[in-house]
């Protein structure tokens, strides 16, 4: 698995490595994960699709945007 990572104190861009993240479930049905559990204390998940990282974050009116 790739996990995309991002340093905040930098304010650099997220970069990808080959560090292990969560196994994906078993089963046939569909993962369901709270916006609260995905993005964190931070307010912010990053996602790679396609060898390509995508950010998911929570505005302050409580929308959620994804952006590459």
């Amino acid at each position: 698995y790739l996990v995309c990572n991002m340093d905040k104190q930098l304010n650099k861009a997220p970069t990808m490595n080959d560090e292990p993240a969560a196994k994906p479930p078993t089963g046939s049905k569909p993962l369901s994960v709270s916006s609260e559990q995905l993005l964190g204390e931070h307010g912010v998940a990053f996602i790679i699709h396609q060898g390509e990282c995508y950010q998911l974050r929570q505005t302050k009116a409580g929308k959620l945007i994804l952006t590459k």
